[in-house]
């Protein structure tokens, strides 16, 4: 059975680098017909909102992407002590008590000597004396993990053969000297709970995968297969990391970014694949293939979403939008015809109810100054609404006819003069369901 999860902290709302993890994990449980775990890794009892782990599931929700089942840390801190306690007693957890600032200036140290910032382990060394009089001093240490220093090697899934020195890696805190349970340790812990086969993270957690394979090893267990996917850019290869807070996906959703557009985009993206539009789940899960993504940096740029999210409306029916239309206040029996007229021409839902108040209301004009005159002459010979399916091949023909412009020069300036806009539905069709003349 392939088990895969999604964990995230519900510290802050789900941003687009998030959704890339979400998705590709998501993917790879329904495309196996396996189970995927949304587990909330809310082990920091200050920074963890229940605010956040309702938004986290509202967003996912809404792009479709639903899980078997959720789990919480926070309700396991029993398993991580108890693995905790194992592993002081294999000798392979130790308390050191150095200070924020005392590890800095060994780093900064081992720099200007041209050696990697790799913790001394100077904390092995201290006696029971001294490691008694740091807690009397200090308090309780944080607990580190004593690594072997062999090279620590998997085959991933996206990146390809992985090997790292153990030695170049310094023993990581798994319990903060307040207690708090970190993340490499209590993930160690639910993914070999629940049996996690696949796990897939930005390529910002690979030293993190090294480590975590030896605790695994250490507590008897076999590890999952890993993919490390790229991590994000801007549009022109700049840092994203600093700007993640402002694409969040409830942010992209305030913006009109349809559902399935976005999950289209981040499929494939970053893949030897060309992004396709999707219009359901399936299609997706279908079409994809963890070993088709590549390792350099992703570009992203949310400008495309538009684009597909237009064309994914202009292909949708009646029926996907029908409580967008009785919003904006179109009439039922009107509703088919003027979904039919606009829907070329609406990048996201929130273009429908302008289109149907400038049916309803008459548009303001949008004259160009040598045109002027032309317009009055043209809005002169325009009756009064409802019009016919003739109506603009009629009231055109005349205007050509008084004033003997002809082509663009002749239907711009009136379709300009009707909707405001240079661009938008065909007019023959548009102008039956005129109910009022321009705003002049």
């Amino acid at each position: 059975m392939t088990v895969t999860r999604f964990a995230p902290s519900p510290t802050g709302y789900l941003h687009i680098g998030n959704l890339r993890t979400a998705l590709f994990n998501w993917l790879i449980a329904r495309k196996a017909g396996g189970t995927f775990i949304l587990r909330l890794d809310d082990t920091d009892p200050e920074r963890s909102r229940p605010e956040y782990a309702d938004a986290i599931k509202e967003d996912l929700e809404w792009l479709g992407l639903t899980w078997d089942r959720v789990e919480t840390q926070s309700a396991r801190l029993d398993r991580y002590a108890e693995t905790a306690d194992r592993l002081r007693g294999m000798g392979r957890l130790y308390e050191a008590f150095e200070t924020p600032q005392e590890l800095e200036i060994k780093r900064r140290k081992q720099l200007n000597m041209g050696r990697p910032p790799v913790y001394d382990r100077a904390a092995l060394a201290l006696s029971e004396d001294e490691r008694a009089a740091l807690q009397q001093e200090r308090g309780p240490g944080a607990w580190r993990f004593r690594l072997d220093h062999a090279r620590i090697e998997w085959e991933d899934m996206i990146l390809g053969p992985v090997s790292i020195d153990a030695a170049s890696v310094s023993d990581p805190v798994l319990i903060r000297a307040d207690g708090q349970v970190l993340y490499t340790l209590a993930s160690v812990v639910d993914d070999t709970d629940m049996g996690v086969t696949h796990v897939v993270r930005g390529s910002d957690h690979v030293t993190n995968t090294a480590t975590q394979i030896q605790i695994m090893a250490a507590l008897g267990h076999g590890h999952p297969a890993f993919a490390h996917h790229s991590l994000l850019t801007g549009a022109q290869g700049e840092a994203l990391s600093k700007r993640l807070g402002t694409l969040s996906l409830r942010d992209l959703r305030a913006q009109g970014v349809e559902p399935m557009a976005l999950l289209s985009h981040m499929a494939r993206l970053g893949s030897a694949d060309p992004i396709e539009l999707r219009h359901g789940h399936d299609e997706l899960i279908e079409g994809f293939d963890i070993a088709r993504f590549g390792a350099a940096p992703t570009k992203f740029d949310a400008a495309d979403l538009i684009p597909l999210t237009h064309r994914l409306l202009a292909a949708a029916p009646l029926a996907a939008v029908a409580d967008d239309v009785r919003a904006a206040g179109v009439p039922d029996d009107l509703a088919p015809a003027f979904w039919e007229v606009i829907r070329e021409n609406v990048d996201t839902r929130a273009d429908i109810g302008p289109w149907w108040t400038v049916l309803r209301e008459g548009a303001r004009p949008e004259i160009d100054p040598e045109d002027a005159e032309f317009v009055r002459e043209a809005l002169a010979l325009l009756p009064e609404p409802p019009y016919g399916p003739e109506a603009w091949g009629d009231w055109t023909a005349r205007v050509q006819e008084k004033t003997g412009r002809k082509g663009k020069k002749l239907f711009m300036p009136l379709r300009k003069a009707l909707t405001g806009r240079a661009r938008g539905p065909e007019m023959a069709a548009f102008m039956p369901l005129m109910q009022a003349r321009p705003k002049l």
